[in-house]
C-alpha cells in the first residue's frame, strides 16, 4: 500500500518555529505578569529556573531567571511562597517546549502589601519625615484639645469618658472621619485641616479601635502620613492595633497603642494634680518655718554674745584703757587747751612764731593770739629781763 503525503506537512523544525512566531511576537505575551505558586525551585549557572503553579489547579508554567537579571528581582522566587512575575514568553525549539522569562518578581497577596509598605516607608524615611528631631512636644495643661475620629466609633466614646474622668473641664473639638476602607485617608486628611484651619486646639488625637489590617491599612496611607507631618498642630496617635506600627504612628509626634491610652497620656489627672498641690504648699510652709527657725536660733547666739563682750573680752578692755591715755595726752598737747589756761600765741609778720625777743625790732608789727579773739600790736620797747 503506498503511504500518501500531503503537500501541507510541516516539519518538527516548521511547527515549532511558527509556534514560537505566534507566542513571541503577540504584544500581549512580550510583557506580562503572571500570578502563581512556586512549587519547584532548582540553581543552574546559567540562572535560576523554577515553576509556578495554579494553586486550583493542576496548570503549571516553567520560568527562568538568568544570571544577568537576578539582581533586579525585588523577591527571590522560593519553594512554597506566592509571587507575581513579570516577563516574556520565549520558545525553546530543543524540546518543543515554552518558558517565562522572567525580570521581576513580587510577592503576592500580604506579601505584596508588606513590599509596598516597606517601599514607602523607605522613602518616607529618606526624606526625614520619621526624624525624633522634627517631633514636636506635647502641651502640659493643654485646655483645648481636638479629636479625629469616626463618630460611630468605641474610641471616640472611650477618649470622652477618659477626659470626663481625669480632666473635667477640658474643651474638646471633634473633627469626624472616616476611619476605614477607601475613603479614609481623604477623609481624614480633610479632618486634620478643619482643625488647623479652626486655631484653637492645642494637640490632636488621631484615633481609632483595634481592627483586621485591612481595617488599618488607610493609616499607612501616604496622604494621612504626609497630613501629620504637615500639621501645624502636633498630632498624637492613638490606633488600637498592638502589631507592628503604622506609618501614621512614626510620624506623628507621639503614639500610644489605644485610644484611651492617648487620652491619658495627653491631660494630667486632677486628682493627681490635687494631691501634688498640697504636697508643694506643705513643702513651702516646712521651707519657711525652717528658715524662720533658723533665723530666730541665730538672733539668740548673736544676742548672747553682745551680753557677754563688755564683761569676758581682755582686749576690749586694754583698746578702752589706751584710748583713755592717748585721749589725755591729745587734751595735753592741745593748742586750744593751752590758751584756755591764759597764754597767749605770738606772731610776727610772716607767721612765725615769736619765742623769743632777740629777733624783734622796735615799731615791728605783731600778731597775739588769745583763747577768744586776736590782737594786733606794735613793739615800743623791748626788754631783755
Amino acid at each position: 500500500m503506498t503511504s500518501i503525503i500531503p503537500d501541507t506537512a510541516l516539519s518538527v523544525a516548521g511547527v515549532t518555529s511558527y509556534i514560537q512566531a505566534l507566542l513571541e511576537d503577540d504584544s500581549y505575551l512580550r510583557f506580562v505578569w503572571v500570578t502563581g505558586e512556586v512549587s519547584s525551585a532548582s540553581e543552574y549557572r546559567s540562572g535560576l529556573f523554577f515553576n509556578l503553579s495554579d494553586p486550583d489547579t493542576s496548570a503549571a508554567i516553567r520560568c527562568v531567571v538568568w544570571n544577568s537579571q537576578r539582581s533586579q528581582l525585588m523577591q527571590i522566587p522560593v519553594k512554597g511562597e506566592q509571587l507575581i512575575v513579570l516577563g516574556s514568553i520565549r520558545v525553546y525549539k530543543a524540546r518543543g517546549e515554552y518558558q517565562l522569562n522572567v525580570w521581576q518578581a513580587l510577592p503576592a497577596g500580604e506579601g505584596l502589601q508588606a513590599l509596598r509598605y516597606q517601599q514607602l516607608r523607605s522613602r518616607l524615611d529618606a526624606e526625614g519625615l520619621f526624624d525624633p528631631a522634627r517631633k514636636r512636644s506635647l502641651p502640659f495643661h493643654p485646655q483645648t484639645v481636638a479629636v479625629v475620629t469616626s463618630p460611630t466609633a468605641a474610641a471616640w466614646g472611650d477618649i470622652q469618658r477618659t477626659f470626663t474622668q481625669r480632666y473635667p473641664g477640658l474643651y474638646v473639638l471633634f473633627s469626624p472621619a472616616v476611619v476605614q476602607g477607601e475613603l479614609a485617608p481623604a477623609s481624614i486628611t480633610a479632618a486634620i485641616e478643619r482643625v488647623q484651619f479652626d486655631g484653637r486646639a492645642e494637640v490632636i488625637i488621631l484615633a481609632r479601635g483595634g481592627g483586621a489590617v485591612e481595617d488599618l491599612a488607610c493609616f499607612n496611607d501616604e496622604r494621612v502620613v504626609r497630613a501629620i507631618a504637615n500639621s501645624t498642630i502636633p498630632i498624637i496617635t492613638g490606633i488600637g492595633h498592638e502589631r507592628d506600627e503604622s506609618l501614621a504612628d512614626l510620624v506623628a509626634d507621639k503614639s500610644f497603642h489605644t485610644p484611651t491610652a492617648a487620652a491619658e497620656n495627653i491631660v494630667p489627672d486632677i486628682a493627681n494634680l490635687y494631691i501634688q498641690h498640697r504636697q508643694r504648699v506643705q513643702t513651702l510652709i516646712a521651707a519657711v518655718e525652717q528658715r524662720l527657725h533658723s533665723s530666730e536660733q541665730r538672733c539668740q547666739q548673736l544676742q548672747s554674745r553682745l551680753k557677754r563682750l563688755p564683761s569676758t573680752s581682755r582686749s576690749l578692755q586694754q583698746a578702752t584703757v589706751v584710748c583713755q591715755i592717748l585721749r589725755q595726752k591729745l587734751a595735753t598737747l592741745d593748742p586750744q587747751a593751752v590758751l584756755q589756761r591764759g597764754y597767749a600765741v605770738v606772731k610776727q609778720q610772716d607767721g612765725t612764731l615769736a619765742r623769743t625777743t632777740e629777733k624783734l625790732v622796735a615799731g615791728e608789727e605783731l600778731t597775739i593770739k588769745l583763747n577768744q579773739g586776736m590782737l594786733k600790736v606794735k613793739i615800743v620797747e623791748i626788754a631783755n629781763d
